[in-house]
């Protein structure tokens, strides 16, 4: 059972976006497409700072134990 849920036999299909065929694991765009939009639509990873976390004020924290 276990080793039918992961078939690693490559798939016969068409390219999504040049519509050449192709052989892979997995159905998406070709290898070659792919490197095109990494070149084009890829960017440099940056750190993004979030603001921390203030819950309102009608929020009390544990309120279901502090019940009278």
């Amino acid at each position: 059972m276990g080793s039918d849920l992961f078939d690693t036999a490559p798939l016969d299909f068409t390219c999504p976006r040049c519509s050449l065929p192709v052989s892979a694991r997995f159905y998406g765009p070709c290898d070659d497409c792919r490197e095109t939009m990494r070149a084009t639509l890829g960017t440099v990873a940056r750190e993004v700072e979030a603001e921390a976390y203030e819950p309102k004020m009608n929020v009390v924290p544990n309120a279901v134990a502090t019940k009278d």
